[in-house]
């Protein structure tokens, strides 16, 4: 396979792998490399499988059926229950949106100065216009090109000093303190590693892939196109996830060498990381950090967007689709636009962010455990997947991520308001 075409194989599960490491999360990994060093390095490798495992599960419930999650889901769960579930979903989405557009715009403020606030509008209408107006053979290799700019965070490494020796042997044996702020750490990043706008993202491209190409159709009506399909979206997905798990370790280690080390754990966001490495890092990985936060927010918050659309014009059983021009789906594009509105308005509210990001994960993590269980559970019915349905390694790896999210969630609820 030439690397052209392995490029060309590269799309939902890639784009989807990168949105994961949205501002936010770059606000959590900052926090955990900042608080406890070297000591959560080694839960970056508990969680590639398991997020392997359940956005295949999402990307192949889309190609087999041919519709997004909450469309899918909508049809074979008591509706009340799916539309609880995209409740939360908007909740949590609005209250990220509006996080990730203050992140960037801080640290836009932080590189150019300026209003943060008024970056932050520019930076959402830019990317609500994107996706309103570009079509979406166009913007999906945008989204690509964009995920590639989180290289920054790699970069951002080789302009500090890392004492690899000491930082592997952490890796390998932890030295973590187990106690409940260190639990909450651990929820946390579990928590913005597995949510639920992936799931819904990824199925939903998988079904934008499909309107696209006219060589694709639904595998329960197209069997013989199965085994390609399963090995595009095997490599497309674990690729991605892979390399989201690179830039948060990169994050983590960069945050650890550089702040922790020299006593500085009171990181409250990306911004705030990014502005603690001035001093310590030099101008160089202050900068790159910084660009860092810009770029991936302008792949994420199209994403965290385009999932609530998905869901709720799913969920209702109107058409949806970033193929599809706003007049064709109307309903999808209002929740779209919709969002990103909301979203900015909280730009504008004195609500604490760092307090709504932290019951943002709240929501993420009430709403990602039976969105879980429902995609694990539907993935096997062959009255949906028909000859399809979820086997195996991917089968047990899917309910172990599920098992590991409900664990975090019950620790998160028995920690809450101690770390």
């Amino acid at each position: 396979m030439g690397k052209t075409s392995w490029w060309k194989r590269l799309g939902a599960g890639f784009v989807t792998g990168a949105a994961d490491d949205d501002p936010s999360g770059v606000g959590t990994y900052s926090q955990v490399g900042a608080k406890f060093g070297y000591g959560m390095l080694w839960i970056v490798f508990l969680t590639i499988p398991l997020m392997i495992a359940i956005q295949m599960a999402s990307g192949w419930i889309g190609r087999v059926t041919g519709r997004g999650l909450a469309d899918t889901l909508s049809r074979h769960f008591p509706r009340a229950v799916v539309w609880t579930l995209v409740a939360l979903l908007i909740v949590a989405n609005v209250i990220n949106v509006g996080a990730d557009l203050l992140a960037m715009g801080a640290a836009a403020q932080l590189l150019v100065g300026g209003s943060a606030v008024l970056f932050a509008i520019a930076f959402g209408v830019v990317s609500t216009l994107l996706q309103v107006f570009l079509s979406f053979d166009r913007y999906a290799p945008l989204l690509k090109v964009l995920a590639l700019t989180l290289f920054a965070y790699v970069a951002t490494l080789f302009t500090i000093h890392i004492p690899w020796g000491t930082a592997m042997r952490a890796l390998v044996f932890p030295h973590a303190p187990w106690n409940a702020e260190y639990l909450t750490g651990v929820v946390a990043v579990l928590g913005t590693t597995i949510s639920p706008y992936l799931f819904c993202w990824q199925a939903a491209q998988e079904v934008e892939e499909l309107r696209e190409n006219n060589g694709r159709d639904p595998l329960k009506h197209a069997t013989d196109q199965a085994p390609d399909a399963f090995r595009r979206i095997a490599l497309d997905t674990s690729v991605g996830m892979i390399f989201s798990n690179v830039i948060a370790f990169a994050m983590i280690l960069t945050t650890a060498a550089a702040l922790h080390a020299h006593g500085k754990m009171d990181v409250k966001s990306a911004a705030d990381a990014a502005e603690a490495l001035r001093p310590v890092a030099g101008r160089f990985a202050f900068t790159l950090f910084s660009l860092g936060i810009i770029s991936t927010g302008m792949l994420a918050v199209p994403v965290l967007a385009g999932s609530t659309a998905f869901a709720v014009a799913g969920a209702a059983h109107a058409r949806y689709g970033l193929a599809r021009k706003p007049g064709q789906a109307k309903l999808f594009y209002a929740v779209l636009v919709g969002t990103m509105v909301l979203g900015a308005a909280l730009t504008f509210s004195p609500i604490d962010p760092i307090k709504a990001l932290y019951w943002s994960a709240v929501v993420n993590g009430v709403c990602a455990v039976p969105l879980m269980v429902a995609i694990m559970l539907v993935s096997r019915r062959r009255k949906v997947m028909g000859d399809h349905v979820l086997r195996g390694w991917l089968h047990v790896l899917g309910w172990c991520a599920t098992v590991a999210m409900g664990a975090a969630v019950v620790v998160m609820f028995l920690t809450l308001g101690k770390g």
